[in-house]
């Protein structure tokens, strides 16, 4: 296939993608009540599963937190003619991203795999259902712990008695949104380190000597898409470190079976 075919194969790999979050979206729209009653406002509740837990826990060691308030000294307001209606759009949009996320990273695939060689393609079977199942734990891990954490904290925070916190309706699903896609994608590291060993741009070497380093960015990571206090900072830079070290044992395994390929290459008449 000549350069411009390429194009024009990745561009019907895009509408193919773009079209299934359209639909995903469109379910997500119309499904608003579930959407945003149960999962957008469910970390404001205390009810929240995460809350509940972080309160017994805090109880059982003798520890007096904002984790077992009745309700969150907070309330949610929409300030614009069209906010409401413009947080449905956009919140469908990215549900219907979250939704669709296997078969867009399918039409990836499809437009990357006719470059690969048989044995590779042997090797990757599992690329769909691995990176759209760590997606979908970041995702989760972003929603029950980040989301949580970052609420609680933001939304107990107070300089003084005189001030009241009314948060913007787009304020709060931003964070809700961010937490949640933010840590989908730092989910993605061993993947992304994959294919950088298949590049040879990553070596198990590398990773080493620098770990040092990485777990200064892994911090840095962590107090991006968490609140500024320790605990959560240290809570969400565990799993990143564990993701790291496993994104260690993925590019010894590339470079390892590269080598062999290229064993088997040169025995070859």
């Amino acid at each position: 296939m000549s350069f411009l075919d390429h194009l024009e194969d990745l561009r019907w790999h895009l509408i193919r993608a773009t079209v299934a979050v359209l639909i995903a979206g469109t379910l997500a729209f119309l499904m608003s009540n579930f959407i945003f009653e149960t999962i957008i406002f469910g970390p404001k509740r205390m009810t929240f599963p995460t809350y509940q837990w972080l309160c017994q826990a805090s109880q059982f060691i003798g520890v007096d937190t904002t984790f077992c308030l009745e309700e969150f000294p907070f309330r949610i307001q929409n300030r614009t003619m069209a906010g409401q209606f413009s947080a449905h759009i956009w919140t469908s949009i990215y549900a219907g991203l979250i939704i669709a996320f296997p078969y867009v990273v399918y039409q990836f695939w499809k437009f990357i795999s006719p470059g690969l060689n048989p044995n590779e393609r042997k090797h990757s079977r599992g690329f769909i259902i691995i990176t759209s199942l760590l997606f979908f734990i970041g995702v989760l891990f972003g929603y029950y712990i980040v989301t949580p954490l970052s609420i609680n904290f933001l939304g107990t925070y107070n300089v003084s008695s005189e001030i009241s916190n009314e948060i913007d309706l787009s304020s709060y699903i931003a964070l809700v949104r961010s937490s949640s896609l933010a840590s989908g994608l730092v989910f993605e590291l061993p993947i992304v380190i994959y294919f950088l060993t298949k590049i040879g741009l990553v070596t198990p070497q590398i990773l080493k000597k620098y770990r040092k380093f990485a777990l200064v960015i892994v911090l840095i990571i962590s107090a991006i898409i968490t609140p500024p206090d320790i605990a959560s900072q240290v809570i969400v830079a565990i799993p990143i470190l564990i993701l790291y070290q496993i994104s260690i044992y993925i590019s010894k395994i590339v470079v390892r079976n590269q080598a062999k390929q290229a064993k088997k290459n040169l025995k070859k008449p």
